[in-house]
Order: structure tokens, then C-alpha cells, then sequence
């Protein structure tokens, strides 16, 4: 795969309650990622930018929501979600060395 387009794969983490909670308890960790891209570019994105083994990758198209703005009603863009589940011992620090 072209490093450059890898690099635009990954749009950001993904931080709730729920992602916290995978992040603790299976190793999951999950990315908000680009519309077009595949598991096999998410793998090798989060191997490139955070030198770890992945496990599996899981995706899904989260629709984006209706909304009002007074009498204007206006529609949130859809995105994709990426799970991505790490090897046993790997683990991604997104706060850096303290």
C-alpha cells in the first residue's frame, strides 16, 4: 500500500464510554476512519503509526443523525468506525511518555 495514503486512513480516536471500556477490558480500540477505506488498510495504518501487531479489524458506517436548527432542519455527516483488536501484550498509548 502507498505510506501516504495510509496516513489519511485514520481520522482520529474514537473516545467513549464504550471504546474506554473495550480499550480496558479485550485490547480493542476504536478509530473514527476514512469513508472509502478497508480492513486491510486500517491494519496496516494502525501497524505503520503505532508499530503494534493487529489482531482484526472490524468496521461499520455509523449513519449521521437529523437535526434541527430552529425552523432549518439539517442532516451530521456519515462516517466509519473502526475496531481494532491488538495481539496479545501490544497496547497503543495515546498520551506518550509521561
Amino acid at each position: 500500500m502507498n505510506k501516504e495514503r495510509l496516513m489519511n486512513v485514520m481520522l482520529s480516536p474514537h473516545v467513549s464510554e464504550k471504546s474506554t471500556g473495550l480499550a480496558d477490558t479485550s485490547r480493542q480500540f476504536v478509530f473514527k476512519v476514512a469513508v472509502d477505506a478497508t480492513k486491510a488498510e486500517v491494519k496496516q495504518a494502525v501497524e505503520l503509526l503505532f508499530e503494534v501487531k493487529v489482531d482484526g479489524v472490524q468496521v461499520c458506517n455509523v449513519k449521521g443523525k437529523r437535526k434541527r436548527f430552529g425552523q432549518v432542519a439539517g442532516r451530521r455527516s456519515d462516517w466509519k468506525k473502526a475496531y481494532v483488536t491488538l495481539a496479545e501484550g501490544a497496547d497503543i498509548d495515546f498520551l506518550g511518555p509521561q
